[in-house]
């Protein structure tokens, strides 16, 4: 990651301000909208009375009294957030005035004051080549204003590390209740989907984030291009006039594509920003995208 500018409290203290002081009815709205509500607990036996839904009555209670009573459901007041981050040598590729990292990083923070400001409980896995991090469950501003500072301060792999990077989905399971929110934030680079993630699918509510450098969606200019790649610790030559260069990175973005939306199946849980495009915005586009296609899916 290249040297930040501003230090991590004052990023999120920008991120937290326009929350609060620009789109904050906005977007709290459509994260609520979205998220919130998807996990309903039980309340009490109420009399049915017309225009309720018929599944909901409880036949064994009605036959009891011998009219029909139903089940009343509630909101549950709190929802878990769990981001998983999979902190790979690839994020570390910018074209721009940033990488693909920082504008990640920045993006799960952003999640995690939303979901603060949201009063909703806070989970982070941060995987990395060789190991993983898992934080606490914190809940209220306080305290996820620090995890949050210390997620941005992470400091990123070493380019030469070329170990793997492996996300302990068999410990994401059983880290939060059902019908938490589940965020996977990476690459999402061809792959096998984990043995665990029909049982994830199943538990949570999963989306996926994914940063994309402009010069991934396509070879920029007429010359050729000499870059640092950090999956190979080695500097290659990419010519854009060649066929044989064009064809095999339009096979890359294919590929790459296609594991995303194997990954995350139905679009409408998948974004995808530039490392120079507003996070904030990104995510109002999002929410405004899930809920435009919710009853198409």
């Amino acid at each position: 990651m290249t040297p930040r500018l501003v230090s991590s409290s004052q990023l999120l203290r920008r991120l937290e301000w326009r929350l609060e002081h620009e789109v904050e009815t906005q977007l709290i709205g459509d994260y609520f909208s979205v998220f919130r509500g998807r996990g309903m607990e039980f309340d009490q036996v109420v009399k049915y009375e017309f225009g309720d839904d018929i599944r909901d009555i409880d036949w064994n209670v009605t036959a009891r009294l011998g009219e029909p009573y139903r089940k009343k459901f509630v909101e549950e007041r709190e929802l878990v957030v769990m981001l998983v981050i999979e902190d790979s040598l690839s994020l570390q590729f910018g074209s721009g005035q940033r990488t693909k990292r920082e504008a990640l990083f920045e993006l799960a923070a952003l999640v995690m004051l939303l979901a603060s400001l949201n009063r909703d409980s806070i989970s982070v896995i941060h995987s990395s080549p060789g190991g993983y991090k898992m934080h606490d469950r914190v809940r209220g501003r306080n305290a996820v204003f620090h995890a949050a500072t210390q997620l941005l301060d992470a400091k990123p792999p070493e380019l030469t590390d070329t170990r793997p990077v492996e996300t302990p989905w068999d410990l994401v399971i059983p880290a939060a209740p059902n019908h938490s929110m589940l965020i996977v934030l990476g690459d999402f680079p061809p792959r096998e989907v984990p043995r665990e993630w029909r049982q994830i699918v199943q538990r949570f509510i999963p989306v996926g984030f994914r940063v994309e450098d402009p010069w991934e969606r396509e070879l920029p200019g007429k010359v050729p291009l000499t870059v640092y790649d950090p999956t190979t610790n080695r500097v290659v030559v990419i010519d854009p006039r060649s066929g044989v260069h064009r064809k095999a990175h339009a096979e890359w973005v294919e590929k790459r594509n296609a594991s995303f939306s194997h990954f995350v199946p139905r679009p409408k849980d998948r974004l995808t920003i530039t490392p120079d495009e507003s996070v904030v915005d990104a995510l109002v586009h999002f929410f405004h995208a899930h809920m435009g296609t919710a009853t198409q899916l």
